[in-house]
């Protein structure tokens, strides 16, 4: 099964002297996770809040044990950058980058599915694990606390609401996931399930999704036929967006009567999955499928 975290997740920030890599190194270390190294090229030597700057990836696993990349490289350069930690065997990559061209996308995907490598993203916030046992992305890490309510979610601002409402509820956190808005991305909604079935420390999940493709009409149907053991809530955002109307990601666009978001409610209702009207009501649909 593939997991997102090992045991152990040594970081490397690729375009770590970029301002957001600068920002969100800060962060990630204050959050306690390991980041032992960045990249950018031609600024080896180089350091950045104490953090080692190597050339290439395959350097900072030779020098620093890295094992997990996150990626704050512009778009057009973004695909070489996953492919060089694709090529220094990196086990987890999360691809922050959004506007990465599809083609580029389903390589590098492709790629790192034929190594065992999971690819989040692109256009992720990332994956967290309260309390302070790892973040590797750009999640307010203030939202989230220790729990066992799964989350994962193709749009990063909702999973920072409803973790919100969830907290406020005392309803804890065990991983949050975004799977990232393109249309193309490395891990999705029925993978993620697989995960949360096998942890111990998941008791229940929130599927938060959004208008435009089957993402969420394939988890309804898996969810369904593999009577899936685990309690499921979900969230469905773009219920008045019109046909041919992108709404900010650009997996988020219906054409014609596919990717609505009334088809992904009818899924998954048809699944036996609550289906809320609004993301604050996340938490009381969790504690009635939890009996808390």
């Amino acid at each position: 099964m593939k997991r997102i975290f090992g045991n152990n997740p040594r970081v490397v920030v690729q375009g770590i002297t970029g301002n957001q890599g600068k920002l969100h190194t800060e962060a990630m270390l204050k959050y306690g996770t390991k980041v032992v190294a960045g990249t950018t090229p031609g600024k080896r030597g180089q350091t950045v809040h104490g953090v080692p700057v190597y050339d290439t990836v395959a350097e900072a696993a030779e020098e620093q044990g890295a094992n997990t990349s996150i990626v704050f490289v512009p778009a057009r350069f973004a695909p070489a950058a996953v492919l060089d930690a694709i090529s220094a065997g990196m086990e987890t990559i999360v691809v922050i980058t959004e506007m990465i061209p599809q083609k580029d996308a389903i390589d590098f995907v492709d790629k790192a599915d034929k190594k065992g490598i999971v690819i989040v993203g692109p256009n992720t916030p990332g994956a967290i694990a309260p309390p302070k046992k790892a973040k590797v992305g750009i999640m307010p890490d203030h939202v989230f606390r220790a729990g066992n309510v799964g989350i994962v979610s193709r749009s990063g601002t909702l999973t920072y609401e409803i973790a919100s409402h969830l907290s406020s509820a005392r309803l804890g956190q065990s991983l949050c996931v975004g799977i990232g808005g393109d249309p193309i991305v490395g891990l999705d909604f029925i993978t993620v399930l697989d995960m949360f079935e096998a942890d111990e420390e998941t008791k229940a999940v929130v599927l938060i999704g959004e208008v435009g493709g089957v993402a969420e009409e394939m988890a309804a149907r898996y969810i369904s036929e593999s009577k899936y053991p685990k309690p499921v809530v979900a969230y469905i955002a773009g219920r008045s967006v019109p046909s041919g109307k992108r709404m900010g990601h650009a997996g988020a666009i219906i054409m014609g009567s596919e990717g609505t978001a009334k088809s992904k409610i009818d899924a998954l209702t048809n699944a036996g999955v609550p289906v809320a009207e609004r993301p604050s009501e996340i938490a009381a649909l969790v504690r009635t499928r939890l009996r808390i």
